[in-house]
């Protein structure tokens, strides 16, 4: 791919050197990583994979902002840094979305015009894939972000989805344009009246639309959106438990199991919050994806692919550039 990715080896629940096993995987499938993280417990690793020896990190620090800036020697601040100056071409943290978040501000910086970074995650639903955005980095948001979020999570959909003109919702509390917060209702005005010919605006959905199929993109403030991620991975969690445990309930649960287990192997692929790799924090001037600190080797390998070909699909430059064109990045 002719890439490289720089990855924070810290604050993975497993340690880093599972994260190291799955810079590995990707490696192996042509991304150049390097790895930044204790020497010492990341131990050997193949071609492919540079590690830089950084032990110091800031994933559980309670005021990120403030350890991003006075740690500069920390991993993810590092493996920032080598993003900022060309070194590597996006970022991949093994957790600790705030210290990515500040090291990110920080080190890579806001793109041109953009109000305010989002998290954005593909969120694995079978038949009908949809990207939820903000879920997590702006618990309070004005109606010009949701509007920016909109154009961020249709570019992503477009390019690294494959979702060509994705169908892009507000979250809210009714389907009708008048429902929702007076924010909600101002960024629908402004997504309705405005010029986004590259995805279209399906106006409001209900939280029991989420996995409808109604939208492609659907858009939100921080703090509902990772309420209602949390939410849908758990309810996924239960109905996969939920199934199995009724598949062994008996012996002639058993027998059907056994005839239905490669369909629910596959059920339970689809919806493994592993595969999309994390959440994509976009609107830096280059790219960075966060993944979940209890990921395996296979969620991290998967948050690296991901992000080169986010890379190769020059996410950061098509997410301006519909921006631009739709009128909504800042003056």
């Amino acid at each position: 791919m002719g890439v490289t990715v720089a990855v924070d080896a810290n604050g993975a629940d497993l340690g880093p050197a599972e994260v190291a096993a799955g810079a590995a995987i990707a490696a192996e499938l042509g991304v150049m990583v390097r790895l930044y993280g204790p020497a010492e417990q990341i131990g050997e690793v193949g071609d492919g994979v540079e590690v830089v020896d950084a032990p110091i990190s800031i994933a559980k620090e309670a005021d990120p902002v403030r350890a991003a800036r006075s740690t500069p020697e920390a991993s993810i601040v590092q493996a920032a840094r080598a993003v900022a100056e060309g070194e590597a071409d996006a970022l991949v943290s093994a957790g600790a979305t705030g210290a990515t978040l500040a090291a990110g501000l920080f080190e890579i910086k806001r793109a041109r015009g953009i109000y305010r970074p989002g998290l954005a995650t593909p969120v694995p639903i079978p038949g009908s894939p949809v990207t939820l955005l903000d879920v997590g980095a702006n618990v309070e948001v004005r109606s010009e972000h949701l509007v920016q979020f909109a154009f961020m999570g249709a570019a992503l959909a477009a390019t690294v989805l494959g979702q060509q003109r994705p169908r892009v919702a507000l979250l809210s509390n009714g389907s009708e344009s008048t429902r929702g917060t007076a924010v909600v209702i101002e960024a629908g005005q402004l997504l309705s009246a405005g010029l986004h010919s590259s995805f279209d605006f399906v106006g409001n959905i209900e939280g029991n639309d989420l996995a409808a199929g109604i939208a492609d993109v659907i858009v939100t403030d921080g703090f509902t959106g990772n309420i209602a991620l949390k939410v849908m991975e758990g309810v996924s969690q239960a109905v996969v438990d939920g199934v199995r445990g009724a598949a062994t309930s008996s012996v002639r649960a058993k027998l059907g199991g056994a005839l239905l287990r490669p369909a629910l192997r596959d059920f339970r692929d689809a919806i493994d919050p592993e595969g999309p790799g994390g959440a994509y924090m976009l609107g830096l001037r280059q790219l960075a994806v966060v993944s979940h600190g209890r990921f395996t080797r296979y969620g991290f390998s998967q948050a690296i692919l991901l992000a080169a070909r986010a890379v190769n699909g020059d996410l950061v430059g098509r997410t301006e550039a519909m921006l631009e064109a739709g009128g909504a990045l800042r003056r």
